[in-house]
């Protein structure tokens, strides 16, 4: 089974950036010692990104997170992931996702439609290829309970987007204990309040205008002010911001609730670049923290 551990890194920059970079960045973050680098999906080469960033390491798993189902055909991407499995042994995860409904009707129309059938007929496919995608390879994007029951049922487990401790916590309950719940956590790092919470608002706000994010924020407890206005109190709660200590505190946070793995995702001011120098400090930091166990 496919199982990843420790801490690992979440970036739009490995997926859209440049190929030359991303590959370097990945071989740098594989060497600082990420356990797994997670990669978006809004259609197009996805699984060519994968393959560049497998070439890239050595050791870390390379994850889909997630590749959107409505943009790619099942036997299509049952035959790439045999052939990366093939190459690459276990270091390959599939990640799948329904994604929201604006994107994907953006270019067709009315194609979205009944999430949950969409998603078990997609695995299905994935089951009857020539060379199917084993259960064990593949995990599910999860907001909801339904989402995570059929993760536990039909996948190795589940991939939370925006997850603080206590969804974490709410989705291991709904999990039961064998399945992995490998949540992806927002962080700052910046100790400077307003700078911190300006970028992770700026970034929240894009999400809250989907209705499925909102929901699950008004799930978790949020008022319908908090999400109107993305309050202080969503932010701090949803993506963390502060010193390495505080983001390892937070990573603790979750692998307390129940979490088998925790993939971060970076932000700062430069939309543009990879974050290399926050890379670099989380590296060291959890260097640092292994030499003293």
């Amino acid at each position: 089974m496919i199982k990843p551990t420790g801490v690992g890194v979440w970036s739009a920059e490995l997926r859209f950036g440049d190929p030359g970079k991303a590959a370097e960045a990945a071989a740098e973050l594989d060497e600082l010692g990420f356990t797994a680098l997670w990669i978006p999906d809004v259609g197009g080469p996805v699984l060519e990104s994968v393959e560049n960033l497998l070439k890239s390491t050595e050791h870390a798993l390379v994850a889909t997170g997630v590749l959107n189902l409505w943009m790619h055909d099942a036997a299509e991407v049952a035959a790439t992931y045999a052939e990366l499995r093939s190459a690459y042994a276990d270091r390959f995860l599939l990640g799948i996702g329904v994604s929201q409904a604006a994107v994907v009707d953006a270019a067709e129309p009315g194609r979205y439609r009944k999430p949950m059938a969409a998603m078990r007929a997609y695995l299905d496919d994935l089951d009857a290829a020539p060379i199917p995608v084993p259960r064990e390879g593949r995990v599910l994007a999860a907001i909801g309970p339904k989402m995570l029951s059929l993760s536990a049922e039909r996948a190795a487990g589940a991939h939370p987007y925006l997850a603080t401790p206590d969804a974490t916590r709410d989705a291991r309950e709904a999990l039961g204990v064998g399945p992995l719940l490998l949540p992806e956590q927002t962080v700052v790092l910046s100790s400077d309040a307003d700078e911190a919470r300006a970028i992770g608002r700026h970034f929240l706000n894009g999400y809250l205008a989907y209705a499925t994010y909102a929901d699950k924020m008004l799930r978790s407890g949020f008022t319908a002010e908090d999400v109107e206005t993305v309050s202080d109190r969503l932010v701090d709660a949803v993506v963390v911001w502060g010193d390495e200590d505080a983001i390892l505190r937070r990573v603790d946070d979750h692998l307390a609730a129940g979490a088998d793995h925790v993939a971060l995702q970076v932000l700062t001011g430069d939309q543009e670049g990879f974050p290399l120098p926050q890379w670099r400090r989380l590296g060291a930091a959890l260097g640092d923290r292994a030499g003293k166990n």
